[in-house]
């Protein structure tokens, strides 16, 4: 599918939303490139970069990596797609962020992902990661293809440590208060796209839609299986 126009859009949701499941599909189904600050993170601190450097040790001293440290990294990568259609993922997570973005490039809509915190929690305590590509797995929905192993590298699958009820709870009322204003933020320009639900593949097929009549409004029949 070859996109007419440069078309960008950022993807929100707090953890065990299921953003991730949806982020791959959208890129698979338009082709746009995903950029994810997770991975970007992971790969700055693997590959040992100024960048990498400076934010390992703000999380290895339990501190939060700086507004305008995150900014860099994001619009860094960018430089190098600024002639590309993109998904941004975990970025913008603050106004001060939102504005730096707006600041150098114009994004064309906000997806956010809307599921109930408890339904999140029930997800979360049947999580398993796979810790050094970042891929998750839930033994309900998404299970791996043999229990307990990562389906790329075969290697094990873990159990954070902090995937219980009670941290969950502070880490959704946490992401609820850090990105509320954000959601405000895009909301006022008329960006923000809410979608509801408790299944990943019931709320796919309407963002799905919704991309479809975005990116080829002349031909609204494009809405298919992913």
């Amino acid at each position: 599918m070859v996109l007419q126009r440069i078309f960008r859009t950022v993807i929100m949701g707090p953890p065990g939303s299921g953003k991730g499941t949806v982020s791959g599909r959208i890129v698979k189904r338009f082709g746009l490139t995903h950029l994810s600050s997770g991975d970007l993170l992971r790969a700055n601190i693997k590959a040992q970069t100024e960048l990498g450097l400076l934010m390992k040790s703000c999380i290895d001293q339990g501190q939060l990596v700086p507004d305008d440290v995150i900014s860099r990294l994001i619009l860094t990568e960018m430089r190098s797609i600024e002639q590309s259609s993109w998904l941004l993922d975990g970025f913008p997570r603050t106004v001060a962020q939102a504005e730096t973005l707006d600041s150098v490039c114009s994004v064309d809509t906000v997806i956010n992902i809307d599921v109930p915190f408890q339904t999140i929690k029930q997800r979360l305590t049947s999580r398993w990661l796979h810790l050094p590509s970042g891929r998750v797995y839930n033994i309900d929905f998404n299970p791996p293809k043999i229990s307990g192993l990562d389906d790329v590298t075969g290697e094990p699958l873990i159990q954070r440590d902090d995937d219980t009820p009670e941290t969950i709870t502070r880490r959704l009322k946490s992401y609820e208060i850090q990105t509320q204003p954000v959601l405000e933020y895009y909301r006022s320009k008329g960006m923000l796209e809410t979608f509801s639900g408790t299944e990943t593949n019931k709320i796919w097929p309407h963002i799905q839609a919704f991309l479809s009549k975005k990116l080829f409004p002349q031909n609204e029949t494009v809405v298919g299986k992913a």
